[in-house]
């Protein structure tokens, strides 16, 4: 990694930078989907090469999308240099030698599973599938491609926060000793109003499962990631608050149970509550709803073992809470660590001390991390074997919600 930028290097930097730059083979990016995810992935890619010293310098080779006009768009917005309405055809570009899947979950496994034929790497937005089944084929997909060089990893992002990768070597070092408990939230209200329209997030069939998979995918890989422990068992919960939403504009086609009145079922979770067990035996609770009215994005872990515990909290992105409970009582407490410093996790190409990063960085990183491991040849993580862990522990929590809370081994 670089050194934290000094505005009085400015001139020089520049210089370097781009001779430097333009010597490095070329990494060929194909994104396949534009919206808020080809956003944030746009970003990523767009930015790596400028603030971290990469072995392989990324190309926006072509984003793809069905609408001719709105892909083109977005091409020329985030700084892709070509536009394609086929992923098929996208795959087939010889200047694509990396797939990043953006699309709604129903078609992760054929992508995925394709551009690893072609002799692609991949990059998969989370979740990794809709089914169990379909993350299967997809890991096994990745295995035999591994064999032949490429990689396939999985986009979960919230691994790449400083705080999060920070929370993650303190607990690998010991620091707060044997785990005993382990508990997420993850809260949204963007689904409150029951006039909002029946998205596709609200159609199993494209999403998959409602928070559960949006916002729970996330939750129990931040867990089992900073835990270092997989997820064993769950007993669980969910709910559908509102059952029957509006249809957008023109949305009626290929749907089922519409009414005349022009509305459509909501056939995903609302919310999903469950506790679980984790590999060592500690215990575990996570929440993740879309109707916690007033919370934005607020995803909140907190990790006690018997000589400490560590929390964290999205909306205070920078920070890292620690009480050391080896320390005397009398000056004992949680204290906060802020983590700006070159010494921390992904920051000695960053800021000066105490400059904050934000959300999008998460992306910069998450690229900066999947271009090294493609240069060593490592495997990379979260790799799809990952990627169907958690799709395993969706599963039984959707099985155990059907059942009524009963306990579901993974």
């Amino acid at each position: 990694m670089g050194q934290p930028h000094r505005q009085d290097d400015d001139a020089d930097e520049a210089g370097v930078d781009a001779g430097a730059e333009a010597g490095k083979p070329p990494l060929g990016v194909g994104m396949v989907g534009y919206a808020f995810m080809g956003a944030a992935h746009s970003q990523g890619w767009r930015t790596v090469g400028r603030v971290f010293d990469l072995p392989r310098r990324p190309v926006l080779a072509a984003v793809c999308g069905r609408d001719a006009a709105a892909v083109r768009s977005a091409a020329d917005r985030h700084g892709w240099a070509a536009a394609e309405t086929d992923w098929r055809a996208l795959i087939e570009r010889d200047d694509v030698d990396l797939v990043d899947i953006c699309t709604p979950g129903d078609s992760h496994a054929e992508i995925a599973v394709a551009a690893l034929a072609a002799g692609k790497h991949v990059l998969c937005e989370k979740p990794l599938a809709n089914t169990v089944e379909e993350a299967e084929a997809m890991a096994l997909a990745a295995e035999d491609a591994y064999q032949r060089g490429q990689l396939a990893m999985v986009g979960f992002n919230y691994r790449r926060v400083p705080a999060t990768a920070l929370a993650r070597n303190m607990v690998a070092e010991g620091r707060i000793g044997s785990l005993r408990h382990v508990r997420v939230t993850y809260l949204q209200d963007w689904l409150v109003d029951p006039e909002f329209p029946l998205t596709w997030r609200l159609r199993k069939e494209l999403a998959g499962s409602g928070a559960l998979g949006d916002l729970g995918a996330h939750i129990v890989d931040l867990a089992q990631y900073v835990a270092g422990e997989q997820v064993v068992g769950v007993s669980a919960l969910t709910e559908t608050f509102v059952r029957e939403r509006p249809l957008p504009s023109g949305a009626s086609s290929g749907l089922t149970a519409v009414s005349a009145a022009g509305v459509g079922q909501v056939t995903v979770d609302d919310a999903a509550l469950f506790t679980a067990r984790l590999t060592s035996g500690a215990l575990a609770s996570f929440e993740a709803t879309r109707f916690a009215t007033g919370r934005k994005n607020a995803l909140r872990i907190e990790l006690n073992g018997d000589r400490g515990s560590l929390a964290f909290d999205l909306e205070r992105l920078n920070e890292l809470s620690y009480h050391d409970h080896t320390e005397p009582g009398e000056r004992a407490g949680f204290r906060r660590i802020l983590v700006t410093e070159p010494e921390h996790p992904y920051l000695d190409a960053w800021w000066p001390p105490g400059h904050g990063l934000g959300y999008e960085h998460t992306f910069v990183h998450q690229a900066r991390d999947l271009v090294h491991a493609i240069e060593s040849g490592r495997p990379p993580a979260p790799s799809f074997a990952d990627g169907l862990q958690v799709q395993r522990v969706l599963a039984a929590v959707e099985e155990s919600a059907a059942k009524n809370s009963v306990y579901v081994a993974i």
